[in-house]
């Protein structure tokens, strides 16, 4: 991605009111997701210190989310969305991530699934591997690992259809009596600041049951559209990610970001 294209300084910019060059800023990371401080400050002909008090102002304004050397576009999701509509979304970056993923799984693995449409790609790319126990709350695990040599464990609890889900007491309760070599992760938002979110508190509950349960490995699977999102519920901060599993547009600028926290970054091709 060109991080400059179509933000060429202006005759006027440079003499631009600070609520003028706000919206400025606002307009770039819309367009871009994620900006540097040395960036603007080089195309809006002002000082980084003044470019950083701009983010501190917008990031209050929940429109921007700051990083160590500028800020990601923040965009908060209010609802949760269809499976369906999900599923329909994004889906030659799912089938690559799932492969990629499944890359991962080593035989004899025990591994901790929440339900979602890019975890549902994983099960998908298992033939191959040997000896697996799989524990998982998605509702469409049973069709998908017909055939597969494994274990299969659904944990029960409350059928949701907007999510093909499993979620509730019982659920939690079945995954508190296993421990996972690995887990995958489906989220709705990933963000520095407010970590991995579920737009339903149930899925979120769910998902964190997973990490917590996991002694290994805990993989995020999650398109770039996710980076910057901010779901209801926290599932857990950031920082208890090992590995994230994205595809080919995810943006290297946000690299870094996640590289300092100890993040493996995997981009699937395909």
């Amino acid at each position: 991605m060109n991080r400059d294209k179509g933000l060429k300084l202006s005759n006027s910019e440079s003499s631009l009111i600070p609520v003028e060059r706000r919206n400025r800023i606002h307009e770039i990371i819309r367009n871009q997701g994620i900006v540097r401080v040395a960036q603007l400050s080089k195309l809006l002909d002002v000082t980084e210190i003044t470019i950083r008090r701009d983010l501190e102002l917008l990031e209050k304004q929940n429109i921007l989310e700051r990083t160590h050397g500028g800020a990601i576009h923040s965009h908060h999701m209010r609802r949760e969305p269809l499976y369906s509509d999900k599923h329909a979304l994004h889906q030659d970056e799912k089938r690559a991530i799932g492969a990629a993923a499944a890359a991962l799984v080593k035989d004899g693995d025990t591994l901790l699934v929440n339900s979602g449409s890019t975890t549902l790609q994983i099960f998908r790319h298992l033939s191959g591997r040997n000896n697996l126990r799989v524990i998982t709350s998605s509702a469409g695990a049973f069709l998908e690992t017909q055939g597969l040599d494994l274990e299969l464990i659904l944990t029960g609890g409350i059928y949701r259809e907007p999510s093909h889900s499993l979620v509730g007491p019982l659920t939690t309760l079945s995954l508190q009596q296993v421990n996972g070599s690995k887990c995958f992760i489906g989220v709705d938002g990933i963000s520095r600041k407010y970590g991995l979110t579920n737009p339903l508190m149930l899925g979120a509950e769910t998902a964190r049951t997973v990490v917590e349960q996991t002694h290994g490995q805990v993989i995020v699977v999650a398109d770039h559209s996710k980076l910057g999102v901010v779901a209801n519920y926290m599932i857990a901060p950031i920082e208890k990610i090992d590995i994230l599993v994205t595809d080919s547009g995810f943006n290297e600028s946000y690299r870094k970001e996640l590289e300092e926290l100890g993040i493996e970054i995997v981009v699937a091709s395909g």
